[in-house]
């Protein structure tokens, strides 16, 4: 005889929804393909390098790099410059509260 555990939804770990999580890329400007309104509206919170970001422009948690402004230069469309920072990178979104599923590579 084998014990059942009476209540079998203990043993299953739960693995949070797709809808739960970040997209593994995401930029901040509508003319970039990684582009995602209703995603950025939810509020997403980027900790790079253990440092909870706040300027980041965009992402990828694959390849572990982010995207920040550099200074005040704009290019010649007006854009602000950025440069490419590589290290680890997590993500999650912040109306999930306190203790939301975070992507991570």
């Amino acid at each position: 005889m084998t014990e059942e555990p009476e209540n079998p939804a203990e043993n299953t770990q739960t693995q949070p929804a797709a809808n739960d999580v970040p997209p593994d890329r995401l930029a901040i400007h509508p003319s970039s393909p990684h582009f995602d309104a209703d995603k950025l509206r939810r509020g997403v919170g980027i900790r790079f390098k253990d440092t909870v970001r706040t300027n980041i422009e965009e992402y990828c948690i694959s390849e572990g790099w982010v995207r920040v402004q550099a200074g005040k230069s704009l290019d010649r469309k007006g854009n602000p410059l950025t440069i490419k920072l590589n290290g680890p990178v997590e993500a999650w979104y912040e109306d999930l509260g306190d203790n939301p599923p975070v992507a991570k590579a």
